[in-house]
């Protein structure tokens, strides 16, 4: 009889617990408000910040009005770190000259051919020949460059890796290798077998997007999570189709068709005679850019993380028009810093999490998850000890193309199937009690032509082996990249939902006995 009273009193001590568990996670997740959504997000995406555009002045107003609220919530900054912002190095290089000659007459730059800015270092070539030199690869499976002679000529390859039977075969499971994407690697060998330049054409692109032209024509920023290289790299220019045709003459065809489909281009010309001079010349400076990271430590289990990350940065200005970005990523940094502040006052009231959570708001997204990549080579928390990465980038608004019943009562959510077979459980679960929202997995499937698991800055986590979710909107064909994305159009009362079921699903992932469990292969896609 004694030992059936004591289980039922540990039973209702355990229930009890449960609820006032629950019931704790529920009084602070109230503590995000539209009301105070919309404060934050008043500044951030307002015109007197410039449309935060990274290593520009309004990216720094930004940054420094982020710190302030982390500070005036009562986080900490991370110990290692003299400030709450994490910086990382920039560089700005701007066109001075950009000229290409074949047998004396003047290509036009944008048009037959486009020098990547950033890849090059100024400089100038000649050469008497073009040296065709299939997909520029040199591998113990396979080789272009089988008694071929580039020294002092200029090489001609294509984008892209060859297949045999319609299967890749560098690599013997079948799978694209490095060589596929990787044309540093290219260029290296191409300079390493002393060819003097090098002309670059991707089969499946005739002439150049306008995300090309605008990064090249002019002027373009860049970033390496890793020292730059002192060694001169090979100068190189891409051509279009047309150019190439020209240069190349009736061999080009076929040529082009033949690598638009993969195969063995070993048997085709090898040499064109023809005089080509190039130049290119640009000046450059250094900038700075900024991952704001704050802290609310942890009780017994400290040296845990949970982060709850967002980018803050956005497209700055085009030709005077401010691109405010207020859901992207407007929407998921507030959401970031009212999750902050609602864990930070739990802590001040003794109901602190037990796992450390870092809130983090990185810069350089919009480049190309530039911030989230630095912080990942250079982690400030072991990534070893996180456990989770909730990452949350445009959830203010509604998806103009979805035409279902709970078009203001969803979210979809990325990255629930992967690394963790722990992540769907908990979320839905903490859902399904709280929010009630719609958790829309469409973009987690493998044929997804956007290809959102990629795209913003919890893949960076994703790729070091850490469990990830992103929580989004689908905001894609109105007003995204536009500068009509304002927070006039932000759907308060589901951002407002999906903000407290964000923090609800950190709040159950922090306080828990366990990690997640890291028990599914990594995905095996790239950027």
């Amino acid at each position: 009889m004694i030992k059936l009273f004591s289980t039922i009193c540990l039973m209702a001590f355990a229930t009890a617990s449960v609820f006032s568990q629950t019931s704790t996670a529920n009084h602070y997740a109230n503590n995000i408000t539209a009301a105070g959504l919309k404060k934050h997000l008043s500044i951030i995406a307002s015109d007197s910040l410039e449309g935060r555009e990274t290593g520009m002045p309004g990216q720094k107003m930004a940054a420094d009005y982020i710190e302030k609220q982390f500070k005036r919530f009562g986080l900490e900054k991370p110990k290692g770190m003299t400030g709450y912002q994490q910086i990382f190095p920039l560089r700005m290089d701007s066109v001075i000259t950009s000229s290409l000659k074949i047998n004396g007459e003047e290509a036009i730059s944008g048009k037959d051919f486009l020098v990547p800015l950033n890849d090059n270092e100024a400089g100038d070539f000649y050469s008497s020949a073009i040296v065709f030199a299939g997909y520029g690869i040199d591998d113990n499976m396979y080789s272009d460059y089988t008694q071929l002679d580039v020294a002092g000529k200029m090489v001609l390859i294509f984008a892209g890796e060859p297949k045999r039977n319609g299967k890749y075969f560098i690599n013997t499971d079948g799978t694209a290798s490095a060589w596929e994407n990787d044309l540093d690697q290219k260029l290296k060998t191409a300079a390493e077998k002393g060819a003097a330049g090098a002309m670059v054409v991707i089969p499946n692109m005739a002439t150049f997007s306008k995300r090309m032209l605008g990064r090249n024509m002019k002027s373009g920023m860049y970033f390496n999570a890793i020292e730059h290289s002192t060694t001169q790299k090979l100068h190189f220019f891409y051509a279009s189709h047309e150019y190439a045709r020209k240069i190349i003459g009736e061999d080009w065809d076929a040529l082009l068709q033949s690598a638009k489909n993969n195969k063995l281009l070993n048997e085709l010309p090898k040499e064109v005679k023809t005089g080509i001079n190039f130049k290119f010349e640009k000046y450059g400076g250094s900038l700075q850019s900024s991952n704001v990271i704050g802290v609310i430590e942890g009780t017994d289990k400290k040296d845990e993380y949970v982060f709850l990350t967002a980018h803050y940065d956005h497209l700055g200005k085009k030709d005077g028009v401010v691109y405010n970005g207020a859901d992207d990523d407007g929407s998921g940094t507030v959401a970031v810093l009212q999750m902050a502040e609602a864990f930070a006052q739990a802590k001040k009231e003794g109901k602190g999490p037990r796992r450390t959570v870092v809130c983090m708001t990185v810069s350089g997204e919009e480049k190309g998850l530039w911030g989230s990549e630095y912080y990942s080579e250079h982690p400030v928390f072991d990534l070893g000890k996180t456990s989770v990465d909730l990452n949350t980038d445009m959830i203010g608004r509604i998806d103009t193309e979805r035409k279902s019943a709970d078009t203001l009562n969803y979210v979809y959510v990325v990255g629930h199937d992967k690394i963790s077979s722990e992540l769907p459980v908990i979320n839905e679960k903490v859902n399904n009690e709280t929010t009630q929202l719609t958790l829309d997995y469409k973009f987690d499937d493998p044929k997804d032509p956007q290809r959102i698991y990629y795209r913003s800055d919890h893949y960076n986590f994703a790729r070091k082996g850490v469990p990830v979710l992103f929580f989004y909107d689908g905001m894609l064909l109105s007003d995204y990249h536009q500068p009509t994305d304002d927070i006039e159009k932000i759907y308060w009362p589901v951002f407002e939902k999906r903000a407290r079921m964000i923090f609800l699903t950190a709040w159950e992932m922090a306080n828990r006995n366990d990690m997640l469990k890291r028990d599914k292969p990594l995905p095996t896609g790239t950027r």
